[in-house]
């Protein structure tokens, strides 16, 4: 079979190649975790900050302003917002441009969870078009020479399914690119993502890129993915999750012209090498935080997805998962058989996995999808990343 080439990314004045984005991940992908799958790319990818809540930034909440800090070296900067009122979300938007606080704005149609859905505001906002367009107009008219893009789902659930009518809005709004989960809110992270839906969009809307999103949990499924759904780029997120070298293995992928011969991906590490990271990560939160406890504290939510799959006993397993120092995670990591290669089995899904669960509505949300009442101004909530 012969090698297939794929196309640079360009989302505005910005070209991304490979064609890989990291997706934006509440409490996970700040600075630190950003840091770590920027150096295993070698800088090359786009790297998107976990979810910032318009109404925190435009009141400069002082957890906000630190979660849209990016090291000099981050280049283009990008930040993606979440926010349910056009006046809110222009306002924040018109900051960044103004401020010159990032490079490119995506919005986040696609968060799923309960306390966002009950409010009107994620995977929901999109089934009340007139909302999502007034939305999407504040937003570019407020970015100025800022690439607006956004990220969504199919729809609510199988009945009420809306990424054809979304994607149809952004093109007419003047939205950069789209990135859609082959999932409805209601599948949550459950079953399979639904990669025919990326190649609907994508023939739906040509006039801008496509990126597909969905059970990427390895450089062959990125390189698959693009040649089953056509999509312009691909968007990983729970595929990455104590796995950062991930985005070595996809840029090696994709600049070997993505074929399936001749690819030479980077050998798999070891669990001494894993373990190096481990530190590492801890190490720039400790770093970022300005606290290395709390840096230690943070890190314990990695433990499980980094040891997935090594021999590594429940009891130290825990015990890692409680550590509250950097000497304490090294010690507890020393005692490991380190010399362990990549086990069979540690690829695949990783992070939450649960689906077919009832999304949680506004009361009436789903009886007009054109009406905007209903969403109040409690829909803007005021922190960022989670």
């Amino acid at each position: 079979m012969p090698q297939q080439s794929f196309s640079p990314l360009t989302i505005g004045p910005h070209v991304v190649q490979p064609p890989v984005v990291l997706a934006p991940m509440a409490g996970i992908t700040n600075a630190p975790f950003r840091t770590l799958c920027r150096e295993f790319s070698g800088g090359k990818g786009l790297f998107v900050s976990e979810m910032i809540t318009t109404r925190a930034l435009v009141e400069r909440n002082e957890k906000t302003m630190q979660l849209i800090h990016f090291d000099e070296t981050e280049k283009p900067r990008s930040i993606q917002l979440y926010g349910v009122d056009p006046a809110t979300v222009g306002k924040a938007v018109r900051m960044i441009a103004e401020e010159d606080l990032a490079d490119h704005i995506d919005l986040n149609f696609g968060c799923p969870v309960p306390k966002v859905t009950r409010k009107g505001g994620g995977s929901a906002l999109p089934y009340k078009r007139n909302l999502l367009r007034a939305i999407l107009r504040e937003a570019v008219s407020g970015a100025g020479d800022l690439p607006v893009t956004m990220k969504m789902r199919k729809g609510i659930d199988d009945d009420h399914i809306t990424y054809l009518d979304a994607g149809r809005i952004a093109v007419e709004e003047g939205v950069t690119a789209i990135a859609l989960h082959g999932r409805t809110a209601a599948q949550h992270y459950g079953g399979t993502a639904d990669w025919s839906a990326i190649a609907r969009l994508k023939e739906h809307v040509p006039e801008i890129p496509v990126l597909g999103n969905g059970d990427i949990w390895s450089a062959d499924d990125a390189v698959r993915m693009m040649r089953e759904t056509g999509c312009d780029g691909v968007v990983v997120g729970r595929g990455c999750l104590g796995r950062p070298w991930l985005f070595g293995d996809l840029v090696s992928s994709f600049e070997s012209s993505g074929g399936p011969e001749g690819v030479q991906q980077p050998a798999a590490p070891s669990l001494r090498e894993v373990a190096e990271v481990m530190v590492r990560h801890a190490t720039l939160l400790g770093e970022w935080i300005g606290d290395e406890a709390r840096g230690v504290i943070d890190f314990r939510k990695h433990v499980a997805w980094y040891l997935k799959g090594f021999a590594v006993g429940s009891e130290m397993r825990k015990r890692l998962a409680i550590t509250s120092s950097l000497a304490e995670l090294r010690a507890g990591l020393d005692e490991l058989d380190l010399d362990q290669s990549w086990p069979v089995g540690a690829d695949g899904p990783r992070g939450r996995t649960s689906g077919n669960n009832r999304v949680v509505l506004p009361d009436g949300w789903l009886k007009d999808p054109y009406d905007c009442a209903g969403v109040s101004e409690e829909a803007e909530l005021d922190t960022s990343g989670g």
